[in-house]
């Protein structure tokens, strides 16, 4: 993936479009067509506990990530790695989580959600590859981390 482009000198295009999509889950989960009855109340049960873990998972890998939390695929200066916690699991965590969260209030709200759901999932992969295309140049140890850490947003899916 590495023909990815950066979409700006920070990747603040993929941001752009990461905030796009929350807002069309977000949209589609208050807008959109219910569940059939039949299989509401199961859905919403497991929409409730796939958000929770989601939130979960977001809290932990923010903490983990510390003062190198930022929304751009490009890293702040003079970061350091981060492999402790979520991240000696999967590179990035982040977007697991947020994936997870969005997934849950799909299946909580509306079928229609799972569409910018899946959407955001593939510009989140992407994003993924241009933000390890500058972890590679600017984080010494990156690559090591990849070779240990070699699932990048869901564990047993390369």
């Amino acid at each position: 993936m590495a023909d990815v482009p950066a979409l700006g000198p920070r990747g603040e295009g993929w941001v752009a479009l990461q905030v796009a999509l929350l807002a069309a889950v977000a949209a589609a989960a208050l807008l959109g067509p219910d569940w059939p009855e039949a299989a509401a109340g199961i859905l919403v049960a497991a929409g409730a506990v796939l958000g929770a873990a989601g939130t979960l998972l977001l809290v932990v890998s923010a903490r983990a990530l510390g003062r190198a939390l930022t929304p751009f695929p490009r890293p702040r200066a003079s970061t350091a790695l981060a492999a402790r916690g979520p991240y000696r699991i999967v590179r990035h965590p982040m977007y697991s989580a947020g994936l997870l969260f969005c997934t849950g209030v799909s299946l909580a709200s509306s079928w229609l959600a799972l569409v910018p759901t899946v959407l955001l999932f593939v510009v989140w992969a992407l994003k993924a590859a241009v933000e390890e295309r500058f972890l590679l140049e600017t984080v010494p140890g990156y690559t090591q981390y990849t070779e240990r850490t070699r699932f990048r947003l869901v564990p047993y899916l390369h």
